[in-house]
């Protein structure tokens, strides 16, 4: 107590610690500053992504291809593993065992792939040797790359080493149904690995959709943070109104067809005409999408890869039930108007005959169309006048696409009054077809409104997509109200009572159906072929309530010369078999002569 402190001057340890420490200090303080200078810098930001480069890699990242159902969720289109096989050529150590495996494995020729590895002018850093290499051939290479590893080697001699052989796994589009439908789902054609571009049908139409959006994606060089890598949704699933039974149906019986008839082409559409939804559409010939590189073969020259919504053609007398129903809708002509038929009558300096240039004397409405007579759909048309007639066939559709969900739809312009080629005779031979070209889907779309009370429904292919795992369906569209529903039932009748009193070979037991035939001449530069046509039908039941409706068009049969003989009975075959797949009750007694014991 009482001690009194007193300061004790530092010695020189302490002093040098000190000014470590300040030094220290201020070294950091100059670090701190220069690295928040660095960042401020214009080039701060390229210096940051050079390093992250070293690090990782930006990649974009494709997602699968969405897949393509049938009606029933039956896979049209899906994707497949398959390998590209390379070389890297600067690994190769044993170029000769290189050369033997993969000309054996792949069956390619041993000098070619000698002469791919030598790479004489040096340009090849890796060469591709085949891209589509299944798991059978994948398997074969692995198993000799294990045999070559574990080896038992005599004094000597050299292990094997295939060192610079490349395997790549990737999606490759498949179909396999194979032809099945190929004409609507079009096909898949690749850029490089993992992007490409869909051709005509589904696969064009719905392409964007179907690939999904590739995003980009930082790929770490670190193995355990590239598990940890964001996982890209696959594009969307798309989901038809084909059916793959009705479908294959529809193509067995016109690929009969086409080659009991010798025809050039043939075209088959099956839909609903209550919603538009396309439950077939066969055409002939066909492509099977997974040799989609076969395209230039089968299709040459200007062969559409659809004829059904890219061909069009002079329809010959299946037109004519629009003319009927654009006279009884207009009021032009009455159900039971009654035509003389004296054979032949003249418009714009032309004269018109009948088929069989006879003359077919007192007819009702239902008779000239029971026996399909020119001379009186010209007079329907003139009791119409010009410009209704082309107003109606504008409601009916046929000046535009129809718009349905498919690549490559055409259309034929329509000569109307006004146009520079449009003659008044124009409006007579188009009275029944002839003169004026439209595509099948142009006319099945047009007519379904006679078995849909006067409503017309946008054609239709895609029944719902599916996208990250919600499905949304597509609803019906009404395009067009052409003519009352009282029209659409008297034509119904009339087509059905006509099939009937003429005992027509497209009648089935046990079912009532309404349609028409068509035999249209084949227009060239030079006139018209002669003895060639165009044949077709179309038809729908039941016809108190039609759930179907059948376009059928052979191109050029060599065999059969008329309609009524050649499509009436493929119609009748189509639907014989249709009402059983769409789980249809006969609507008609059929006759004790024809009961055959039972259903």
């Amino acid at each position: 107590p009482g001690q009194r402190w007193k300061a004790v001057p530092m010695n020189r340890s302490s002093n040098r610690f000190l000014l470590v420490c300040i030094a220290i200090s201020l070294l950091f303080t100059a670090i701190g500053a220069q690295m928040v200078r660095i960042q401020n810098l214009p080039g701060a930001q390229r210096i940051l992504d050079i390093a992250e480069n070293y690090m990782g890699i930006n990649q974009m990242v494709y997602p699968e291809r969405g897949m393509i159902l049938d009606a029933k969720g039956r896979l049209l289109a899906g994707n497949e593993t398959v390998y590209e096989v390379g070389l890297d050529l600067p690994s190769i150590r044993q170029a000769e065992t290189v050369a033997t495996v993969v000309s054996t494995v792949l069956g390619l020729d041993y000098n070619d792939v000698m002469k791919t590895i030598r790479n004489e002018d040096g340009k090849l850093k890796y060469a591709v040797l085949n891209n589509f290499v299944d798991k059978d051939k994948v398997a074969q290479f692995e198993a000799l790359i294990e045999e070559y590893k574990t080896r038992d080697l005599q004094d000597g001699e050299t292990r094997p080493d295939l060192t610079g052989l490349i395997i790549t796994p990737y999606n490759k589009r498949s179909y396999p149904e194979n032809a099945l439908a190929s004409n609507v789902l079009g096909f898949y054609s690749f850029k490089d690995r993992t992007n490409g571009l869909g051709y005509f049908g589904v696969e064009e139409t719905y392409n964007d959709l179907l690939a999904g959006t590739p995003k980009q994606v930082y790929m770490s060089y670190d193995p355990q943070k590239i598990q940890n890598l964001e996982e890209i949704p696959p594009g969307a699933t798309v989901v038809l109104t084909i059916d793959r039974e009705i479908q294959s149906m529809a193509e067995r019986i016109l690929d009969q067809a086409v080659e009991t008839q010798e025809a050039k082409s043939g075209t088959i559409i099956i839909s609903n005409p209550e919603d538009g939804s396309i439950m077939a559409m066969a055409t002939n010939p066909r492509l099977d999408p997974n040799q989609y590189w076969t395209y230039g073969d089968i299709f040459p020259g200007a062969t559409p890869f659809n004829r059904a919504v890219s061909q069009t053609y002079e329809t010959g007398s299946v037109f004519k039930v629009l003319t009927l129903a654009a006279a009884l809708d207009a009021g032009a002509i009455e159900y039971d108007s009654v035509f003389n038929d004296t054979g032949e009558i003249t418009v714009g300096g032309i004269t018109v005959n009948n088929w069989n240039d006879g003359a077919w004397g007192p007819q009702t409405m239902t008779g000239c169309m029971q026996h399909s007579l020119n001379v009186c759909l010209t007079w329907m048309a003139l009791q119409l006048r010009a410009d209704r007639f082309y107003d109606y066939m504008r409601a009916f559709g046929l000046d535009r696409n129809t718009g349905i969900d498919l690549g490559s739809e055409a259309h034929w312009p329509m000569k109307v009054p006004g146009s520079a080629n449009w003659t008044e005779s124009d409006l007579a031979t188009n009275s029944f077809g002839q003169g004026i070209s439209n595509t099948p889907i142009q006319m099945i779309t047009a007519i379904s409104a006679l078995a849909n009370e006067g409503k017309m429904m946008a054609p239709h292919v895609v029944k719902a997509m599916i996208i990250d795992g919600k499905q949304y369906e597509v609803n019906p569209v009404v395009i067009g109200n052409p003519i009352s529903a009282k029209t659409a039932e008297e034509v119904t009748r009339m087509l059905s009572v006509s099939l009937e009193e003429e005992s027509s070979t497209a009648l089935v037991d046990g079912y009532s159906v309404a349609g028409k035939t068509g035999t249209a001449e084949i227009p060239t530069p030079g006139g018209y072929l002669w003895g060639v046509y165009n044949l077709s039908f179309v038809g729908w039941g039941p016809v108190e309530d039609p759930k179907y409706m059948v376009y059928l068009w052979l191109e050029a049969p060599e065999i059969g010369m008329w309609a009524s003989e050649v499509m009436a009975p493929i119609f009748s075959q189509v639907v014989d078999e249709l009402v059983v797949m769409l789980n249809l009750p006969p609507d008609i007694p059929v006759r004790e002569d024809e009961w055959a014991g039972g259903w």
